[in-house]
């Protein structure tokens, strides 16, 4: 770091190198002699030594003069723009080829003088072209450390790739305490509405509250295991223990949809497997959420035994999708709602996946959804 500060001090005093370029030694030297005062001055007789000297070096500006043997300053000009697309280079011509000149502009130049050129025009021409090309340097390094950046920002993506994870897995942590925050406000509402109404004890209003109270106590537990498991910061599944499948989906109706009896549960009266409630739930709460979303006016959930398996078959009366809109729905980050954020089926999958299970995801546009969730049975005692 020292080395390159005094690199750049010793740059920040130097005078800027400017290269004139003019087969003819009198006017050639008249304008390195006019420049010397302010810049470091390097001539060349030839466009061929001139194009040497520029592959060996940097300048600030050339001094190219148009009317030359060998290579005229149009064809050096060409040659010069291909090894140093940044360097100012001023032309000069004499009076009656100022259409070359103007040619000259089109054709990368940056500035044009008369020959012979004014004393102060040519020197305020060159304090302008040497800053020109500093800054356009300075751009384009600007341009490669950025480039750079970003070339090390990819390889670092790929080295914290578990840790982009941990991103995701809060995006869907917020995804899914959304509905049970709703309904948490949801029956605080009511709570506060009937403790207002009730007025002197009334048996029948002290139930509904109680049973509010219940509502919001399971909804309020959901949301502590979902930030529990964000704050452990832990993509491991929650401790198994055995459950009923068809009492967690019916929470799930009861607590997060306020019973909507859209959603029916038929089959199985009871459902044993090895689970983690509140994870299962998840995937109720989603599948449940996509359906009655797109407009489903029934979502019927039936549980049936299949050999060691318990099956899940849950079916929508929905617009349905397309075959496109299901490849990019499984894929994850697909949505038709405007609020959407397409990882519904993702979680589910990965939730499903988790217990052991398999999902299968069917849909067509006009016939609805159907999704088959199949789980290991909880072993026989």
């Amino acid at each position: 770091m020292l080395t390159e500060e005094i690199s750049v001090a010793q740059t920040a005093n130097a005078k800027a190198s400017v290269l004139v370029v003019d087969d003819e030694y009198g006017p050639r030297e008249s304008v390195a002699f006019t420049l010397a005062v302010e810049f470091a001055v390097e001539t060349a007789e030839r466009a061929s030594e001139a194009l040497a000297k520029i592959r060996q070096r940097e300048y600030s500006a050339i001094v190219l003069d148009i009317r030359m043997p060998e290579m005229d300053g149009i064809r050096a000009l060409e040659e010069i723009r291909k090894i140093d697309p940044l360097v100012s280079v001023i032309m000069l011509t004499g009076y009656g080829t100022l259409l070359t000149a103007q040619q000259a502009i089109v054709g990368g130049a940056n500035h044009y003088l008369r020959k012979p050129p004014d004393v102060e025009e040519l020197l305020a021409a060159v304090r302008q072209q040497t800053k020109a090309t500093s800054l356009r340097r300075h751009q384009a390094r600007l341009a490669r450390d950025a480039q750079d950046m970003n070339v090390a920002l990819k390889r670092e993506i790929e080295k914290h790739e578990p840790q982009i994870w941990q991103g995701r897995a809060s995006v869907e942590l917020v995804h899914d305490l959304n509905n049970p925050l709703t309904v948490v406000i949801g029956y605080a509402t009511l709570l506060c509405e009937e403790a207002k109404a009730l007025g002197e004890t009334d048996p029948e209003r002290s139930a509904k509250l109680l049973d509010y109270a219940g509502m919001v106590e399971k909804a309020a537990e959901y949301c502590h295991h979902l930030s529990e498991n964000w704050r452990l910061s832990s993509r491991k599944m929650a401790t198994m223990a055995p459950l009923d499948l068809v009492l967690a989906a019916r929470d799930v109706q009861q607590v997060i949809f306020f019973g909507n009896p859209a959603i029916a549960i038929s089959g199985l009266a009871e459902a044993p497997i090895l689970g983690s409630k509140f994870e299962l739930m998840r995937i109720f709460q989603n599948l449940f959420k996509n359906s009655l979303e797109a407009g489903a006016q029934t979502v019927g959930t039936v549980f049936s035994r299949r050999g060691d398996r318990v099956e899940v078959v849950i079916t929508d009366n929905g617009p349905g999708m397309d075959a496109d809109q299901v490849r990019k729905a499984l894929q994850g980050g697909f949505t038709s709602k405007i609020s959407g954020t397409g990882l519904g089926l993702g979680i589910c999958r990965h939730l499903v996946t988790a217990h052991g299970g398999t999902f299968e995801f069917e849909s067509s546009p006009g016939a609805g959804t159907k999704v088959r969730l199949s789980f290991p049975a909880a072993p026989t005692a």
